[in-house]
């Protein structure tokens, strides 16, 4: 009976079917990661404007203590991760490619890394704006990869109402394990978060969808449901990318997010497990965000796992303490599809960093980089979950004429899962393609 009851799992059409390489780091349990004698803290970390630091050269600072400020609505604070004395303040690189101005900390040698004295929340006695404002104050962003602003998300425009809240437990990159790790060893703290959540929302129910591969999890969460009638946990098939907002809300609850539309439009808000699990820690204690769990796995690393890791901590830090063997390593930040390689050693762990891929030599296939052009196939329009046309947007895209991309082809409908490049026998990246394309078309919005 169990073998048949897979088959009746809901998941979507079109997408792709991955191999989820997850066996290495889904049975460990989270580790500590030792602190970086230096930490680089990038002011940007999220979607939005940059925070203003409020920190000087040479200035001590204390665990958890607020370094830089939110600057307006669409910003979140930046927190201290580590005790120690600011050594400089200065432009470092990042996962993004452009150098930015990063907040750099001496630690501490053999500090306890206390954290500071704060005031608790209480939860049940503050307003809907009051925990729209604690939640900006933890400086919480999306921790599933987009890095977009927690308070921002639950700020829903006047007019519309949410009634569900929608929980993304799917996890469907492969190798990244960290909400599933999450779900085993902090399911009170996801439950928690969840119940804020949908207290600032004033959402009737929430439901969590999982994907079947991860049924240890979802038990582990459906044996904690004790009290918390209004939060239901729903199986979904195993495919990717079923964790995209859109596709998720469809199969869940039936319900189709407009064209160019917000998931608020058909009363929804969408959170993952990290940011929920984070949210049922900080919320309550009136703590800021300076660390969390990410995957670090891959063919090139010798101690694979999942660790809590301090934000600001250098790549060079973290390979050193799990090991990696090979030269030419390939370095991806994020899973392998959705993910930034990175060059550099210096980049941080920020906020919205999920994994640590290490691929080596023997494991990254020789590629010869050359691009062929397209067959007509229609494999990427089998493969997109938008059901867009992606050999006509990557024809549009290399003539440059942005706005048909834009108007008669739903470019902006395209959340860059990477399946069309993946199933492209031409080895065309229009994954790529539409990256450029899109921040050409918001570089021209903005400048109107």
């Amino acid at each position: 009976m169990a073998f048949l009851d897979i088959f009746k799992y809901k998941t979507f059409e079109h997408g792709i079917h991955l191999k989820d390489s997850k066996d290495r780091t889904c049975d460990q349990a989270i580790r500590r990661l030792p602190f970086s004698p230096i930490l680089i803290v990038p002011l940007s970390q999220h979607f939005g404007k940059p925070a203003k630091s409020i920190v000087r050269k040479g200035q001590e600072v204390v665990r958890g203590e607020v370094i830089a400020q939110s600057d307006g609505f669409m910003s979140v604070p930046i927190h201290a991760p580590a005790s120690g004395k600011i050594k400089e303040i200065e432009l470092f690189p990042t996962a993004r490619g452009p150098k930015t101005e990063s907040i750099v900390i001496e630690t501490w040698a053999g500090a306890s890394q206390r954290l500071g004295q704060t005031e608790a929340n209480n939860i049940s006695q503050m307003s809907r704006e009051e925990l729209i404002q604690a939640v900006q104050n933890t400086g919480m962003v999306g921790l599933g990869g987009a890095g977009f602003p927690t308070h921002v998300k639950l700020s829903v425009p006047e007019g519309y109402s949410i009634d569900t809240l929608v929980v993304n437990g799917c996890e469907c990159e492969p190798y990244l394990t960290t909400d599933h790790r999450l779900m085993l060893e902090h399911p009170q703290e996801l439950l928690q978060g969840i119940n804020m959540l949908m207290k600032t929302l004033g959402a009737k129910q929430a439901i969590i969808g999982i994907e079947d591969n991860k049924m240890d999890a979802i038990n582990a969460i459906k044996n904690q449901l004790s009290g918390f009638e209004s939060i239901h946990v729903k199986v979904v098939k195993t495919h990717y990318p079923q964790g995209s907002e859109k596709l998720l809300i469809k199969v869940l609850l039936g319900r189709e997010v407009p064209s160019g539309g917000f998931p608020y439009q058909v009363g929804v808000v969408v959170q993952n497990i990290a940011t929920l699990r984070q949210l049922g820690v900080l919320l309550p204690n009136n703590q800021g965000l300076i660390e969390r769990v990410i995957t670090v796995t891959g063919p090139g690393v010798k101690k694979p796992g999942n660790y809590l890791v301090p934000l600001g901590t250098p790549i060079r830090f973290l390979l050193d303490y799990v090991g990696f063997s090979g030269t030419a390593n390939h370095l991806i930040l994020g899973g392998p599809m959705m993910g930034s390689t990175v060059s550099s050693l210096d980049v941080p762990i920020t906020k919205p960093v999920s994994g640590l891929l290490v691929f080596n030599e023997q494991s990254v296939e020789k590629e010869t980089g050359e691009i062929y052009p397209c067959i007509k196939c229609a494999r990427c329009v089998e493969a997109c979950p938008m059901f867009l046309n992606p050999s006509m947007l990557g024809q549009l895209a290399a003539k440059r004429e942005y706005e048909s991309m834009q108007e008669d082809y739903n470019l902006m409908d395209c959340f860059e899962c990477g399946c069309c490049s993946y199933v492209c026998p031409s080895n065309i990246p229009l994954v790529q393609y539409f990256r450029i394309s899109k921040s050409v078309m918001r570089e021209r919005a903005v400048s109107q």
